[in-house]
C-alpha cells in the first residue's frame, strides 16, 4: 500500500468512527429521553394515585359519617316508639 492509499483508508476509518460515535450519542439521547418520559410518566401515575387515595379516605370518612347518623336516628325512631308504646 502506498502511503496516499493508507491515509485515505485512515481518513475512512476515522470517519467512521466519528459517524458511529454520533448514531451513539444519539442512541444515548434518545434513551435518556425515553428514561426522562418514563421518570415523568411515574411522577403523574404517584400524583393521581395520592389524589385516588385522598378521594377513597374521604369517601370512608363520609360511609362512616352516614353509618353514625343512621345509627342516631334508629336510636332515636327506638326511643319515639317505646314512648308511643307506654301512652
Amino acid at each position: 500500500m502506498t502511503l496516499k492509499t493508507t491515509l485515505k483508508l485512515s481518513a475512512a476509518a476515522a470517519s467512521l468512527a466519528i459517524l458511529a460515535g454520533c448514531a451513539s450519542t444519539s442512541d444515548l439521547e434518545d434513551v435518556r429521553q425515553t428514561a426522562e418520559a418514563a421518570q415523568a410518566d411515574a411522577a403523574e401515575a404517584r400524583s393521581i394515585a395520592v389524589q385516588a387515595q385522598n378521594t377513597a379516605n374521604q369517601a370512608q370518612r363520609d360511609a362512616q359519617s352516614a353509618l353514625q347518623m343512621s345509627e342516631q336516628n334508629r336510636e332515636e325512631m327506638d326511643r319515639m316508639f317505646e314512648r308511643s308504646m307506654q301512652k
